[in-house]
């Protein structure tokens, strides 16, 4: 494991909620739930795509020590709702492309737009 990556290089964890019209309601009563519950700083509504992100969402932002009990909650509790969980360390590209965990469907994200942070 010579090569292996150090998790230590991982500085939080975001989740995102994605949500169209007709979910907005499940994703906020979710929200609601995640905020209520664990230790995580709330991104603002994005009703448009943004960034990668193909379709509206929010993202929760969590410490790795936050990880063991939110990931599981969202596991069980999504209602439906596709959720990207990924790491946060210095290559965006790889964190969304490559190490990222998808619960639902795995939807097409705008990697084009990352690219340029991708490390070499």
């Amino acid at each position: 494991m010579a090569d292996a990556i150090d998790p230590a290089i991982i500085s939080c964890y975001h989740a995102h909620i994605y949500y169209d019209d007709a979910s907005r309601e499940t994703a906020a009563r979710i929200r609601e739930e995640i905020e209520r519950n664990f230790k995580v700083e709330m991104g603002r509504w994005r009703e448009a795509p943004v960034g990668p992100h193909p379709q509206s969402m929010y993202q929760v932002k969590f410490d790795p020590e936050e990880f063991v009990r939110i990931v599981p909650w969202l596991m069980l509790n999504r209602d439906g709702l596709n959720v990207l969980v990924h790491p946060e360390t210095t290559d965006a590209y790889t964190d969304h492309a490559v190490n990222a965990l998808w619960l639902g469907e795995k939807l097409k994200l705008r990697l084009d737009i990352l690219r340029k942070h991708k490390s070499g």
